[in-house]
């Protein structure tokens, strides 16, 4: 167990990583574009190649893999089309509300119990996100909030594939090949947005090679940690301590970038959801 502590501790560090580059990226290069790309083609070939020759391969395999693919490219429009509409700071956390939806879903259809205890504890980090995205105060709620919903409801899908896929994937080299297969699908999604909205296949701008490297690496990497985790950990554990990445990312802005707007709400809202994730680390 502590094991999966340190994958999704590690995954963390790796997904705030990538987002704050990406707040220094010009907003025209479309750095999710560009991260996935660096990821099919750095880590790609590898990944792909262990998942053909050590995966344990079945339908129930390719299903959870067909569903992880689809729903993973919805979110990444969805989350997109939301920020159309709304700053990050009110999209993403309600974004993030999934392991929810996840407790709901592994309770109805694999009969997985949650107690009590670990419902109160998943309820209290989750209001704490709600409390964050509250703080914003900008943006056209009422259009981004449907893509927002849409973006959650992905999440809570394509992690309780992972959780079945996961079982038939003895090694973190397959568990990536897994997230490739889902990312190839992302891409092609992404790419189909920008022509549609650009008329172009490539974004207009270029983040630095070295933005592009440390994306292509973190994005996959930071992913496939979560899934490796699921081997030890119940979906919505998991989904939910990787939201620590928000409270870290909260902690940044308001000690080191100087982000002062709303920040007694925002670092009330970071202390719920740890308040939140510490009681479900204790039952866990």
């Amino acid at each position: 167990m502590n094991n999966a502590y340190l994958m999704i501790g590690a995954s963390v560090l790796m997904h705030v990583a990538w987002n704050l580059l990406a707040r220094h990226v010009d907003t025209r290069a479309n750095y999710l574009w560009w991260g996935l790309l660096a990821h099919l083609v750095l880590l790609g070939p590898w990944a792909l190649w262990n998942l053909l020759v050590n995966a344990e391969w079945n339908q129930t395999l390719l299903l959870a893999m067909s569903v992880t693919a689809l729903s993973n490219t919805l979110y990444f429009i969805a989350l997109r089309r939301a920020y159309h509409f709304a700053p990050v700071a009110l999209v993403y956390p309600l974004a993030r509300s999934s392991p929810l939806l996840i407790a709901v879903w592994s309770w109805l259809f694999f009969a997985d119990d949650l107690s009590l205890f670990e419902a109160v504890a998943i309820g209290v980090s989750v209001f704490g996100l709600w409390i964050l995205s509250s703080s914003s105060g900008e943006g056209d709620t009422r259009h981004a909030l449907p893509w927002t919903l849409l973006a959650a409801f992905c999440t809570s899908l394509y992690s309780l594939s992972d959780k079945v896929a996961v079982a038939y994937l003895p090694g973190f080299a397959e568990q990536l090949g897994f997230i490739t297969v889902g990312y190839a699908a992302s891409f092609i999604g992404l790419s189909l947005m920008q022509r549609k909205q650009t008329g172009s296949w490539i974004p207009p701008a270029r983040p630095s090679w070295l933005k592009m490297l440390v994306g292509g690496i973190c994005i996959g990497v930071a992913y496939a940690l979560v899934v490796g985790a699921m081997r030890e950990l119940p979906a919505a554990h998991a989904v939910a301590f990787t939201n620590g990445g928000i409270v870290l990312a909260v902690l940044l802005s308001v000690f080191v970038f100087h982000e002062k707007a709303h920040w007694q709400q925002r670092l009330a809202g970071a202390g719920v959801v740890s308040l939140g994730l510490i009681l479900l680390g204790w039952v866990g």
